[in-house]
């Protein structure tokens, strides 16, 4: 239970407040050199270190929630109206089904495992709902800030005491060491159109914040919730008899869709220089000079400002502006083959940019997935757009992490923020889309249990953890929180259960709130 300070007795160490160190790094760029102290810290003795297999970890979060019965827990035997509409695939694992639409990942069970028994724990109105189970899952809780709602969790808040996104956690205890000159924690491809509750960096404060990286073209749909160019929409905008406009039957201007390549990231704004002071870096570095001493007369506030960050790193950030060889965003220097493998559509280049930013020596990477929210056209919609481009994509990601002799330091792992309702039915009956057109059914918001994959980082690969009721609604063996999916987390990059963060005035609180889910190693 939290008390009124908002915080858990548990999540408070039993023992003397160790020294705060005092945090260098520029906001933007995370944690600086003197935050490696902390890993003393954060260690609790040279056994704890051993765990920690992986030296980064890529978190695919298929926003919206994906359908356990449509991904990888199917239930064939079940009544129709639970079934769904599709078949399975045997995967390489003796009586372990996937959906049918799902072949690829289902012929590389020898490259992950599954945890089947994810959950959430608190309230129901709060473990049904998107914006309380972004916090949930991104934080690694199992309960909201004292005070929020379902509708106040997705607002700025004064008095809120937030918890650190795991992100923000693994900036701290398990930065890269300052020669790496990245970010430890960057988030892609679509920050400008995907803001959620628990992406912040909470009591630890903003130095700690993750660096969101706008890469994919501008979506035009009305309800951009779809993945380009696989965008559903609730519709679709691949019918030829359709065309942009506003009569009866038109439909969206899709340019965007059709155009999936990546673009540079534009710091300009986030520096509050020019285009042509990026061009000239000695300019750029008197201007943050100046700020710096500004800063040190109180002419600006210097908490905005945090100016201990080494120059070589922000140099290193506005050249993730420019086209070159060791750019990770710039994918034109990849092979066709490679593109082709991973898939040149949103996805897929986001897992090549993944791949490219953890051989860069970030610590994490997030990779959104939009457009797993299937209340209606769920089954038109999975079979032609969604699952067709996770199979390609994550297969070619997986395959080209192993070859490549990363899959072991890599940890991978991959789910929604919730599943889905065991039952299928229209989410408003006689319910039409923009066009006139019914809605088709799907399934709707569901809590209490959703799927894992987690891949590489130490886990071992081939088994499946958990196992559900014949709807595939309830665990009926142990099930597993954010928080143990964060502890796995934590394991594996080698941060001790002991770790401990300090707030603003200088009170302790463990890192771990969960336990490690065993089975995986």
């Amino acid at each position: 239970m939290l008390n009124q300070s908002g915080c858990r007795p548990s999540d408070h160490p039993g023992m003397p407040r160790r020294h705060l160190l005092q945090v260098g790094g520029l906001g933007l760029i995370g944690a600086g050199m003197s935050d490696l102290a902390k890993l003393e810290a954060c260690a609790a003795g040279g056994a704890d270190r051993i765990l920690g297999r992986a030296k980064s970890v890529v978190l695919i979060f298929q926003a919206g929630g994906p359908s356990q019965h449509e991904t990888f827990d199917p239930k064939p035997e079940s009544p129709s109206e639970i079934r769904g509409e599709y078949g399975t695939a045997q995967t390489g694992l003796p009586g372990v089904h996937f959906c049918e639409y799902l072949p690829k990942l289902a012929a590389r069970t020898n490259l992950f495992s599954l945890v089947r028994t994810m959950h959430h724990t608190a309230e129901r109105q709060f473990r049904n709902e998107h914006s309380s189970c972004f916090y949930l899952l991104h934080t690694g809780t199992t309960e909201l800030p004292v005070g929020d709602t379902n509708a106040s969790i997705s607002t700025a808040r004064a008095g809120r005491i937030s918890w650190p996104n795991i992100g923000s956690m693994i900036a701290y205890a398990a930065p890269p060491p300052p020669a790496v000159g990245w970010p430890a924690v960057v988030e892609i491809p679509r920050i400008n159109q995907m803001s959620y509750p628990g992406r912040e960096p909470g009591m630890l404060g903003p130095r700690f914040s993750r660096w969101g990286v706008d890469l994919a073209p501008k979506c035009n749909a009305k309800d951009a919730g779809g993945s380009c160019p696989n965008c559903y929409s609730h519709d679709d905008p691949n019918d030829l008899a359709r065309a942009p406009g506003t009569g009866p039957h038109a439909w969206w201007d899709n340019t965007s869709c059709r155009n999936p390549d990546f673009h540079l990231p534009d710091l300009g704004s986030g520096f509050a220089v020019s285009g042509a002071q990026i061009q000239h870096r000695s300019q750029l570095l008197r201007q943050l000079d100046g700020l710096r001493r500004a800063a040190e007369q109180g002419a600006v506030p210097r908490s905005s400002l945090e100016w201990d960050a080494h120059h070589e790193q922000a140099l290193r950030l506005l050249n993730a502006t420019r086209p070159g060889r060791q750019n990770p965003f710039d994918l034109t220097h990849e092979t066709d083959a490679t593109r082709d493998r991973y898939g040149r559509e949103e996805w897929g280049q986001g897992f090549l940019v993944a791949r490219r930013l953890i051989e860069a020596g970030v610590r994490m990477v997030q990779v959104n997935l939009r457009g797993w929210d299937t209340h209606q056209n769920a089954f038109r919609d999975l079979k032609g757009k969604l699952l067709p481009s996770i199979d390609h994509c994550l297969s070619g990601f997986l395959d080209d992490l192993s070859e490549r002799g990363l899959l072991e330091q890599t940890l991978v792992v991959m789910c929604g923020e919730m599943g889905r309702t065991p039952r299928i039915s229209p989410i408003s009956p006689g319910g039409k889309n923009a066009s006139g057109e019914l809605f088709t059914p799907g399934r709707h918001h569901w809590g209490d249990v959703f799927p894992c994959l987690l891949a590489g980082g130490g886990i071992v690969s081939g088994r499946v953890i958990g196992a559900t009721d014949a709807h595939g609604g309830v665990p009926i063996t142990e099930a597993y929180t954010p928080a143990d999916l964060a502890a796995t987390i934590f394991q594996q990059l080698g941060i001790g259960p002991d770790c401990e963060f300090h707030d603003a005035t200088g009170r302790p609180f463990r890192v771990y709130r969960g336990e490690p889910i065993r089975g995986l190693f």
